[in-house]
Order: structure tokens, then sequence, then C-alpha cells
């Protein structure tokens, strides 16, 4: 019986030893380093997807902001009849529905949110009697567009901030020089 508890004595022991005597420690480096790597991996991933992500938001403002800008020519351009000066809307709720008829008129569908703020508030350009005539974000991200932009943006062009780039609608002087010059021909 002696001998038995002896020999499970020593068989215990030398079990403890082999799970306290130190491994090479290799597996533990490997797993490690797969992890740092995955890591690097997925950090340049969502780095990746973030700036997707950002020039897709930049893009919906571009077509957010021309929207506006059609809805604010519309709006001038659409006035009453009789009236000869453009009058621009003095809310953006009355390109929703125009208070100067009677029926409803509607030249924006909806009042769109900001796409890089989330908001549904914005910055307004206004002329001296309060009226609006441009929108721009109101978000100080850069920019990542800096060139090529259509001619009726073609004034975005290195700007550094989104609320740099002013959604406007001004009538070109070429259309009013036209509209005078063919007014002047009718009074010969």
């Amino acid at each position: 019986m002696r001998q038995s508890c002896f020999l499970n004595y020593a068989y215990r022991k030398q079990l403890c030893s082999n799970a306290l005597r130190p491994m090479g420690g290799f597996t533990f480096l490997g797993l490690l380093m797969i992890i740092a790597i995955m890591s690097i991996g997925l950090l340049v991933v969502s780095e990746a997807w973030s700036f997707a992500r950002k020039r897709e938001k930049e893009q919906e403002l571009i077509y957010v902001g021309h929207q506006f800008r059609q809805a604010i020519k519309l709006y001038c351009t659409r006035g009453p009849r009789g009236s000869q000066i453009q009058i621009y809307p003095m809310y953006l709720e009355d390109m929703l529905k125009d208070p100067r008829y009677p029926n409803t008129r509607r030249y924006l569908r909806k009042i769109y949110t900001d796409p890089l703020t989330g908001s549904n508030e914005w910055g307004l350009l206004k002329n001296p009697n309060g009226s609006i005539y441009g929108v721009y974000s109101l978000s100080e991200d850069s920019t990542i567009k800096r060139d090529n932009f259509d001619l009726d943006d073609a004034s975005f062009k290195d700007k550094q901030n989104y609320s740099d780039w002013k959604f406007i609608y001004i009538p070109t002087l070429a259309a009013s020089g036209a509209a005078s010059a063919s007014s002047q021909n009718v009074s010969n």
C-alpha cells in the first residue's frame, strides 16, 4: 500500500511539474501577432468605409443643395402674373406651399435634412428684406471634393469646409440683359 501511495505521489508530482514547466510561448506570441494583424486590417477597413460614407454624404449634400437652388429659382420665376419683380421666398416652407396662390403650388417636395449634420436646420442666405436666396450646410467638416464641380457649383472650388458651399439662386445678368434688349426692340 505504501508503494502505491508513493507511485501515486510521484505521478502527481510529474503531472504538476509538467503543468508548471514553462512552454516555449510561441503559441501565445503567434496568437498575439494574429490579433495585431487583424486589428490593423480592421482599422484600414473602417477608415476606408468612413471615407466612402463621407463621400456619399458629400454627394447627397450636392444633390439636396441643387434641389433647394432649383426650388428657389422656380419660386422666383413662377410668381403671380403681372409681377415683374422676382420675389424670393421668406421661409423654406414657402417652397412647399407657395403662399402667393390660393391653390397648392409646390417647388420642393420636403425640407430636406442636411446629410452632414442630420438636422433640418440650414444656414440661410438672405436679402436685406429677409427673403431667402440660398442655403448652405452648417457643418464645419472639411471637404473631400475640391475641384471638378459643375458650372453651377464652380464657386465651390478649393473651399475647405462644407459651410463654404453656398447653394444660391441669383438671376443671371445675361438673362436680364436679354430681357431688357428684347423689351427695347419691342418699344422701337
